[in-house]
């Protein structure tokens, strides 16, 4: 009789109401994701917001008053013909390095796709520089990029062959960092394309050699539509990376010889911390918050539909 009574009750006592359920939802989100928004907003858009607002003052870091010179500063980094060459430079690197970064790594994952003898142990070797600081793998390559006793000097002089000056002639110096650059990220890039590759249904491959594909037909209808979603990705980061390069630079050559290999990044260290123009090194920050902002909602709103989700 008792429990029947209990029963009763808990029946009739009534269970929260849609509004209160939507309130504890939101308080569980608030409580959940406020820290890491709470964060993000302190070390990511306060920054960009400060950036900004010095991008129209004149400032040295060490003036108590900041003096508001409205689009002065935009003026001066627009009409400099090194800024010009800066902008140049940053898409060079952008283009030489994403474009050889995709064309290697993919190449070497079809290599190591395959069941060759020793590939785990190519694999990890490979995937080694990505893991080392940029300012490390730099340090290796101005050796091996010395013309005197350098590595590269080693290889070449049995064929009588000079190499350039790569880090003091402006001519090679670029190449020189894209180099640098493809090397560091190719690991990264090849690790992404194997699994991707793995991925692929193999009875996809099985069904278009029955149909009579050839290898070439095969990588062109199968393995390229079944890894355009990875290769988006890798194209989007790979820009990222590439606008992010600033220890390669710094240690490889410094912004030099003149300024041949600096971008937008370094053009902001030095107009920031070496020339102490505030306002120059944050109208630098806008334009690359902008080029990337731009660049990200082309490919989010064109690329991406050229792309298939499903292999």
């Amino acid at each position: 009789m008792a429990q029947a009574l209990g029963r009763s009750s808990a029946a009739a006592t009534p269970g929260p109401s849609r509004v209160q359920r939507e309130w504890r939802d939101w308080l569980l989100f608030i409580l959940l994701a406020g820290p890491n928004l709470l964060m993000f907003a302190i070390f990511n858009y306060r920054p960009l917001i400060y950036n900004a607002w010095l991008s129209f003052h004149e400032w040295d870091f060490l003036a108590p008053v900041k003096i508001y010179v409205g689009f002065e500063n935009y003026v001066d980094v627009l009409t400099d013909p090194h800024f010009h060459r800066v902008v140049r430079n940053t898409l060079v690197l952008m283009g030489g390095g994403v474009c050889f970064t995709l064309i290697f790594g993919l190449a070497l994952a079809l290599l190591l796709n395959q069941r060759l003898a020793g590939r785990d142990a190519a694999r990890s070797v490979l995937f080694a520089p990505y893991m080392l600081s940029g300012a490390a793998i730099a340090v290796v390559w101005v050796y091996i990029f010395d013309p005197t006793y350098g590595l590269l000097r080693t290889l070449l002089s049995p064929f009588n062959l000079v190499p350039p000056n790569w880090l003091r002639d402006s001519a090679w110096a670029m190449p020189a960092v894209i180099i640098v650059y493809t090397w560091k990220h190719l690991g990264y890039t090849m690790v992404i394309f194997l699994a991707g590759l793995q991925a692929i249904p193999r009875e996809l491959y099985e069904a278009a050699t029955t149909d009579g594909a050839n290898a070439w037909e095969r990588f062109r209808h199968v393995t390229i539509p079944g890894l355009a979603p990875i290769t988006f990705f890798l194209l989007i980061t790979g820009i990222l990376a590439s606008f992010q390069t600033f220890d390669l630079i710094h240690v490889l050559t410094r912004g030099g010889p003149v300024d041949a290999t600096s971008n937008l990044l370094y053009y902001l260290y030095e107009q920031g911390f070496i020339g102490f123009h505030a306002g120059q090194a944050g109208v630098a920050a806008v334009f690359q918050f902008l080029f990337l902002f731009v660049v990200t909602l082309i490919q989010i709103r064109y690329v991406e539909r050229r792309v298939t989700y499903s292999a």
